[in-house]
């Protein structure tokens, strides 16, 4: 929880710097309150169920089950905010479902339950993509950054109160780390590396913001595949591990399926 809230205390004066920029103190008020929370704590879950996964999980593991995302997008905006959805998108979300099926293996001894969190962080992207599209979609995108990062900062420091509080009780902080490792210290090499992933964040939180509210979301979703490629990538250029083959079979699958609902 230290990354993230530390990301956040950085991110915020940042972000309320652009805002004064480029318009007045009232201007940082949101439109909507009650839907940029709701939107906020979907993305705050979505990030604590990914960081929950990362002990436990390879990386490609979590970025392939993560990136289910579209997959839930495309059913969820057909249910939720009736777009129309015909017979190749369902084709697609039935091949990125096995895709997922074959990725986790449930009917192997390679199946573990914990495979299933990132899965839930990919419908929590969903939810607030979809809210984003249509709740949020008249929201200064350096709004939506400044709540997530506010929602961000309280939820992780209340986590945090309540770590400190129970840490006796606690016999699992190093199986996670994120969830229940205490605070350590932080020298300038890690003040530095939290700089440059708040400036980072900054970008993201924008970026994401105004794609979800310049078009569908199932066609900005599926740009979101693209994370599939660097996942791997970084997976072996700082652990030199390479995905096996079902996991690799499974993420091509996924990637098709999201190509499919892009209708490329």
């Amino acid at each position: 929880m230290a990354n993230l809230c530390g990301r956040s205390l950085v991110a915020i004066p940042i972000l309320i710097a652009i805002v004064l920029f480029a318009s007045q103190i009232s201007d940082i008020r949101p439109r909507s309150l009650k839907w940029t929370i709701i939107r906020s704590m979907l993305l705050v879950f979505m990030y604590i169920a990914i960081y929950a996964a990362a002990p436990l999980l390879p990386l490609s593991m979590i970025a392939a089950s993560l990136y289910t995302g579209p997959i839930f997008i495309a059913l969820l905006s057909a249910f939720l905010i009736g777009e129309p959805v015909g017979r190749r998108t369902w084709s697609a979300v039935v091949l990125g479902f096995i895709g997922v099926l074959v990725i986790l293996r449930p009917a192997t001894d390679a199946f573990s339950l914990y495979m299933l969190i990132p899965v839930v962080a990919g419908l929590f992207y969903a939810l607030a993509a979809i809210i984003t599209r249509t709740k949020c979609i008249d929201e200064k995108p350096q709004i939506l950054a400044i709540m997530l990062n506010l929602s961000i900062l309280i939820i992780g420091l209340l986590a945090s109160g309540v770590v400190v509080l129970a840490q006796p009780l606690l016999r699992h902080g190093i199986t996670y780390p994120f969830l229940l490792g205490n605070w350590i210290d932080m020298r300038p090499r890690e003040w530095g590396v939290i700089a440059l992933l708040s400036f980072l964040f900054v970008i993201i939180g924008i970026g994401l913001a105004k794609a979800y509210q310049s078009a569908p979301p199932p066609i900005i979703a599926t740009f979101d595949y693209t994370y599939l490629l660097f996942a791997a990538w970084w997976r072996f250029l700082f652990f030199s591990e390479i995905p096996d083959l079902e996991t690799i079979i499974g993420m091509v699958m996924i990637v098709i399926a999201g190509l499919l609902v892009m209708k490329i």
